[in-house]
């Protein structure tokens, strides 16, 4: 079926926004990976405990989100800016530890081209996401 100018205006814009969507896809910066080492309960009721490593390519950015319980982490390897809601920005490298209270929003972003790795121990409600992303 032959396209008129019309049909071919909206082909070709829609072509051009999908393409500009993969693009910008392509672009994203690479995933932060987390990966689960251990999940128990508590004495606690109604609490766990979740030990994590955070894989963080160099150059990436840690979007704002909130844990349901205090975050206890410790920097492997590499370097990073690690901003919390109402405190000055920290910079952070192999052998720093840090604590963040529960439900207190943070982010922040690596330093460098290296990758950052921490180990995490996050003390939470049962059930509960291990983190909430924050707008």
């Amino acid at each position: 079926m032959p396209m008129n100018g019309i049909t071919r205006s909206r082909t070709l814009a829609a072509l051009v926004l999908t393409g500009a969507a993969v693009l910008s896809a392509g672009a994203q910066a690479p995933a932060i990976k987390r990966t689960i080492l251990q999940r128990a309960d508590l004495s606690a009721p109604g609490r766990e405990a979740v030990l994590a490593l955070a894989e963080l390519p160099g150059g990436s950015e840690i979007p704002r989100h909130t844990h349901p319980g205090e975050e206890i982490s410790y920097v492997l390897e590499g370097e990073l800016i690690l901003e919390i809601e109402g405190r000055p920005p920290l910079t952070l490298k192999a052998g720093d530890g840090f604590i963040i209270e529960a439900g207190k929003p943070h982010g922040g972003r690596t330093l460098g081209t290296s990758p950052v790795k921490v180990v995490g121990t996050y003390v939470i409600h049962k059930g509960q996401p291990l983190a909430t992303p924050v707008n």
